[in-house]
C-alpha cells in the first residue's frame, strides 16, 4: 500500500466511525507505521510504500475508538515523553495547570524538598515536578499496582529514577510525614456521567480513575480532611478539579481548615486547579 491510498482510505475509515479531523489521524496513523511519529511536521511522500498489515491494524484499533496514544504506546506531558497503558489515565494538556499552579506558589524551587503525588497514575504530575524542583524527592502514591509499577517506569525512562519513589495504598492511608507540595488528580466524573463521556474514555481508561462517585466529590471528601496532617508549614496543595466543582470544593477545603483556598483555571477558562497553602504558625 502507498501512502496516499492509506491516508485516503484510513480517513474515510475514521470518518465512518465518527472521528473528528479524520485525514489528519489516517496521517498520524501512517507515521507510526513508517516509526516518523516524533517527526510530525516531516512531509509524506505519497508514493512511499508502508507495510499494509500493520496498517490495517491500527485502523481497526482507532476505528474501534481506541485512543491514540494507546496506539503511540505514549504520550507528552510538560517537558516529559510518558509511556501509557489502559491501566491509567492518558495525561492530559489541562492538567499541565497544576504544575502552572505549583510554580507560581512555590517561587523558591529549591527550597522545595518532599513532593507527594495522591493518584499518580503514569506518574505525570510528580515527574513533572521533579523536573521543575531540582532539589525535591517525590513519592508517588496509586491504589493500582499496575500504575504505580508504570509511574516507576516513566520515572527511569525520563531520568528521575534516584528522586522518585512509588507505592500502593488508598489516598494517604499509608504515609507518615509531611510533604511542601502536594498534587492530586483524583476520580471527579459524576458516576452517571461516565457512560455519556466519549467511546475514547468510557471504553478504554481506567474506570477507577475516573469514578467520583454520586456528585463527583467522593475523592475529595477523603482527600481534603487529610491534608493538614501532611503538610508542612507553608506547603502548597494543588488539586485538580472537574468543570463546575469549585463551588462545592471551596467548601470543602474550607471545612478542612484551609481559609483561602485560590481557583486557577486551564486555558480553555475552566476551574481546574483548587491552590491550598497550609498556614505557617
Amino acid at each position: 500500500m502507498i501512502v496516499s491510498d492509506a491516508i485516503r482510505r484510513g480517513a474515510v475509515a475514521l470518518a465512518a466511525a465518527g472521528i473528528e479531523d479524520a485525514r489528519r489521524e489516517a496521517r498520524h496513523l501512517v507515521r507510526l507505521v513508517l516509526g516518523r511519529e516524533v517527526l510530525g511536521r516531516e512531509v509524506l511522500d505519497p508514493a512511499a510504500e508502508i507495510d499494509s498489515a500493520q496498517f490495517e491494524a491500527l485502523l481497526m484499533r482507532r476505528a474501534a475508538r481506541e485512543p491514540m496514544a494507546f496506539l503511540r504506546g505514549s504520550e507528552g506531558f510538560w517537558t516529559l515523553d510518558l509511556a501509557v497503558s489502559p491501566a491509567t489515565l492518558i495525561p492530559r494538556p489541562d492538567s499541565e495547570t497544576l504544575i502552572e499552579a505549583a510554580l507560581a506558589a512555590l517561587p523558591e524551587r529549591a527550597a522545595v524538598r518532599r513532593i507527594l503525588d495522591l493518584g499518580t497514575g503514569t506518574g505525570a504530575l510528580l515527574l513533572a515536578a521533579l523536573s521543575e524542583f531540582p532539589a525535591a524527592f517525590g513519592v508517588g502514591v496509586d491504589l493500582s499496582p499496575g500504575a504505580a509499577a508504570l509511574a516507576a517506569r516513566n520515572a527511569a525512562a525520563n531520568g528521575l529514577a534516584g528522586r522518585a519513589a512509588f507505592l500502593c495504598g488508598h489516598w494517604a492511608a499509608a504515609l507518615d510525614g509531611r510533604f511542601d507540595l502536594i498534587l492530586a488528580n483524583p476520580p471527579y466524573i459524576p458516576s452517571g456521567d461516565i457512560a455519556g463521556l466519549m467511546p475514547e474514555v468510557a471504553a478504554y481508561e481506567p474506570a477507577s480513575a475516573l469514578d467520583g462517585g454520586a456528585d463527583g466529590l467522593h475523592a475529595y471528601r477523603t482527600i481534603l480532611p487529610a491534608l493538614p496532617g501532611l503538610l508542612t508549614p507553608g506547603g502548597v496543595a494543588v488539586l485538580e478539579l472537574g468543570a463546575g466543582q469549585a463551588c462545592d470544593t471551596d467548601s470543602l477545603a474550607r471545612r478542612a481548615g484551609f481559609a483561602a483556598p485560590e481557583i486557577r483555571h486551564d486555558l480553555g477558562g475552566i476551574a481546574r486547579a483548587l491552590v491550598l497553602r497550609m498556614t505557617v504558625g
